[in-house]
């Protein structure tokens, strides 16, 4: 097959099948009558850009940042979920309905497809916002969360999280037990339990006592690469055998994370050399970054705005000779290396357990495929490893709807068990 013959393949079923990304990250800011998704932001994720690089399905986060453990806390996360959630319902009810729709089963990304449209659906990433509040499980359902994280970066109310183990420090030894009476909870109303982010003890006890399958909503192979939002072969053989699925991520540092810090280092020197040609200094550091950030911050007003002007130029400057330079210096993480995490995966635990997520404008994209309108890119290079259509429609969206339907038919009978 030449190459024109392969891409033609390749955009035949990119059109045919369902595209689904399960992790975009939101700023309520983005989803106002002024400022949103129908014209295209410098966001990762816009309309306009899934139209472009056919992303049927664009999963929503209402993420909250992990804070104190207290009722102040707790409001504060709650009141940032609450305008998330309100943001998607206005670009979906208000400023976009004839664009995009929001599905709360696989029946409506089908119908919404169907008619021509994008499809919006909701993820909360932390379970935090719940606070000690167990009700508040349902109302997040009522409100169009289809699957929700019992934890983030931080130890929740809920849940460990992933980052204990660089320091070996956990708050509850897996889930609380407010946790296991919100896994019971989720499984009650049918929200798809995510264990992405909780700590590997925390997941396998939720995947213990959860009578529906699971999602780990943006997650690669540890086996591929050794960071702790990795998952590693037990709970990739835990997930199977839950009836779950893996969403791939294609985030750099989880993916490749030594070719990543190459690049990374590869970038910064062709910087430091362009501002050193161009008699730049930078404050409070080499090179951007927090510190530079916070002297930056400290100037006076009118020497900070010329400051970030000469700044700008020299940046400018660096990106063309990045762009230029620094691929031969260091290749970036790209979809080849996404895809091959998508491989072993498959190798692993099997085709009907494997799906696909970005995790855009929360620091997810890779080169080919670093916003919505480069999704073509992905089917692409599963057609070039002889990925069938009926597999690369499993990948794409089949799996996580099967799995959103057992969540919710498992709801449908527990309801009926309690009368």
């Amino acid at each position: 097959m030449s190459e024109a013959e392969l891409v033609e393949l390749a955009r035949g079923i990119h059109e045919r099948v369902i595209t689904l990304d399960t992790h975009d990250d939101i700023n309520a800011g983005n989803f106002t009558a002024e400022r949103n998704y129908t014209t295209d932001l410098p966001t990762q994720v816009t309309l306009p850009k899934m139209e472009e690089g056919g992303l049927d399905v664009a999963w929503f986060i209402v993420y909250t940042g992990q804070g104190e453990l207290d009722e102040a806390g707790f409001q504060r996360a709650y009141d940032q979920a609450i305008a998330k959630f309100d943001g998607i319902h206005r670009l979906t009810e208000e400023i976009a309905p004839d664009r995009i729709g929001l599905a709360l089963t696989s029946d409506d990304v089908r119908r919404l497809v169907s008619e021509g449209k994008l499809v919006a659906m909701i993820g909360v990433e932390n379970g935090y916002p719940i606070g000690m509040d167990i009700s508040r499980v349902k109302e997040f359902h009522d409100r169009g969360a289809r699957y929700m994280s019992l934890a983030h970066n931080g130890h929740s109310q809920l849940a460990d999280s992933n980052t204990g183990e660089a320091i070996n420090e956990f708050l509850h030894g897996g889930l609380s037990d407010l946790g296991r009476e919100v896994i019971a909870e989720m499984n009650r109303w049918g929200i798809m339990i995510d264990v992405s982010h909780p700590s590997k003890e925390a997941n396998l006890e939720a995947m213990a006592l959860s009578e529906a399958p699971v999602i780990a909503s943006h997650s690669t192979a540890r086996a591929m690469f050794n960071h702790s939002r990795n998952l590693d072969d037990e709970q990739l053989f835990a997930i199977r055998d839950n009836g779950g699925v893996v969403q791939t991520v294609a985030f750099r540092s989880y993916l490749a994370g030594d070719k990543h810090a190459e690049y990374s280092r590869a970038r910064q020197d062709i910087l430091m050399t362009v501002a050193e040609e161009m008699d730049f200094d930078f404050a409070g550091a080499d090179g951007p970054g927090r510190a530079f950030s916070q002297a930056v911050s400290q100037l006076p007003e009118a020497e900070r705005d010329a400051y970030m002007a000469r700044y700008e130029e020299v940046q400018a400057a660096a990106d063309a000779r990045i762009e230029a330079e620094a691929d031969q210096l260091a290749p970036p993480v790209d979809v080849a290396d996404f895809v091959d995490h998508i491989d072993y995966m498959v190798d692993l635990i099997g085709i009907d357990h494997v799906g696909i997520s970005s995790d855009f404008d929360g620091g997810g994209g890779v080169d080919g495929w670093d916003d919505a309108s480069e999704t073509f890119n992905v089917t692409l290079e599963l057609v070039r490893r002889g990925y069938t259509e009926e597999e690369i429609g499993k990948i794409w969206s089949g799996n996580l709807l099967r799995v959103l339907d057992e969540v919710q038919a498992v709801a449908a009978e527990i309801q009926a068990r309690e009368g």
